[in-house]
């Protein structure tokens, strides 16, 4: 009789106390009794002392937490400019724009020449077709959807030869031979971890071979005693057999940023002209929204776009709307490198990083800038610091902290840049 918590007001008085406050007049009551039970339960773990500034204030606080919404605004000090935990890439002001007007009624499958049932394939495919050289495109609801989709379209029922060395594990612990199962078709390893040759591949081949799948590692890096087959030597030895060659190239990447240091990374352009079936994501080193994008030659992405499992993975209006207006701006590559955020933040000189370090510096008391590096992030080039100035020292510092007493931030490299 002597324990504390014997003495906390019961639930259905202290919800009476709350709506006698007027905390209900906003909330649906289950909403406010769930915070009357919050309330008394923090009380209990505290061995039943009341709480400070009194019963009511306490389910205010926790009313209003529970109604915030927990997918909000985040600065991005991290030093990582694709950082997975915070959404990846930042959107452009363009494509932000563009979502905003497709966000009521829009013309997502309305042919607007006849009024008649059109593609929301339509709003994307002649961009990307003319941006990376490919005869057809194809976009779903994020990268790994792509590389299932044209495994199952492609393999499924046979066999599909994958480098030992390229059997990865992408994000969130999915890896590559699990994909595989789930397509239908059968992985057939070549090679070594270290070392594929071309003739790996070629002695592999069956009556139930349908592709291989060549696999872009891009959260780790192999040195030393290593060797892979390039893709256009891996497409020509099988297209006179008729199978296809799928690269997963990972990062989307449009543009040439050798000159900021940025060469370590695949560029989509060059797999489709060496005839690969090529699938990539939408929100890495392209900048854009969350999609899987799958370019290549037509009689192969149309194949793709038939199969039932197409129509589960195609994305939303918001989707198109940003990857077109982000894709837009790559028709200017200038425009694109100044327009889009993650394009903009990679490609800044450590002389203009140290400039808003600086002026951020200036504003914290006691505040200093110290030099450091930032990672690209998303499974981009692990082995590579976020850029490099272009003809200038190729181990150049690329991130400035303006760092106080009690305050760190990564100038440049928050969300927007």
């Amino acid at each position: 009789m002597t324990d504390p918590r014997r003495r906390l007001p019961a639930v259905h008085v202290l919800l009476a106390d709350a709506e006698r406050a007027g905390l209900g007049t906003t909330v649906p009551r289950v909403a406010l009794a769930d915070a009357v039970r919050a309330a008394l339960d923090m009380a209990r773990a505290g061995g039943g002392v009341p709480p400070a500034d009194g019963w009511i204030a306490a389910v205010r606080h926790h009313l209003t937490t529970r109604e915030r919404p927990s997918l909000a605004r985040a600065l991005n000090a991290t030093g990582v400019v694709l950082h997975t935990n915070l959404g990846r890439a930042p959107l452009a002001v363009a494509a932000v724009r563009a979502v905003e007007q497709a966000l009521g009624y829009s013309t997502l499958e309305l042919a607007v020449a006849d009024g008649g049932r059109g593609s929301r394939q339509d709003h994307t495919r002649r961009l990307l077709t003319e941006l990376t050289g490919a005869e057809e495109a194809l976009v779903v609801n994020n990268a790994a959807a792509a590389v299932l989709l044209a495994l199952t379209a492609l393999g499924a029922g046979g066999e599909t030869i994958v480098s030992r060395g390229e059997l990865v594990e992408i994000g969130g612990g999915f890896r590559i031979p699990e994909i595989l199962a789930k397509s239908g078709s059968t992985l057939v390893e070549v090679g070594t971890t270290n070392r594929t040759r071309l003739a790996d591949y070629t002695q592999a081949l069956g009556e139930r071979t349908r592709c291989a799948l060549k696999v872009h590692r891009s959260n780790f890096t192999l040195t030393g005693f290593v060797a892979e087959v390039a893709v256009g030597d891996l497409v020509a030895a099988l297209a006179p057999r008729g199978l296809p060659v799928v690269h997963d190239v990972g990062s989307g990447l449009l543009l040439d940023l050798a000159a900021w240091g940025l060469d370590g990374e695949p560029r989509v352009a060059d797999s489709v002209a060496a005839g690969a079936l090529v699938v990539f994501s939408g929100d890495k080193l392209l900048g854009g929204p969350q999609a899987g994008i799958i370019v290549g030659p037509r009689a192969l992405v149309e194949r793709l776009a038939r199969d039932p499992l197409a129509r589960a993975l195609r994305p939303d209006k918001v989707t198109f709307a940003a990857l077109e207006a982000t894709l837009a701006l790559y028709r200017d590559p200038a425009l694109a490198r100044r327009e889009i955020p993650v394009l903009r933040m990679l490609t800044a000189s450590p002389a203009e990083l140290k400039r808003r370090a600086r002026r951020l510096a200036r504003r914290i008391p006691g505040a200093a800038t110290v030099a450091g590096e930032s990672a690209v992030g998303g499974g981009r080039l692990p082995a590579r610091p976020a850029s490099h100035d272009p003809g200038g020292d190729p181990g150049a510092v690329r991130r400035y902290f303006a760092r106080g007493a009690a305050t760190a931030g990564a100038a440049g490299h928050r969300a927007g840049g």
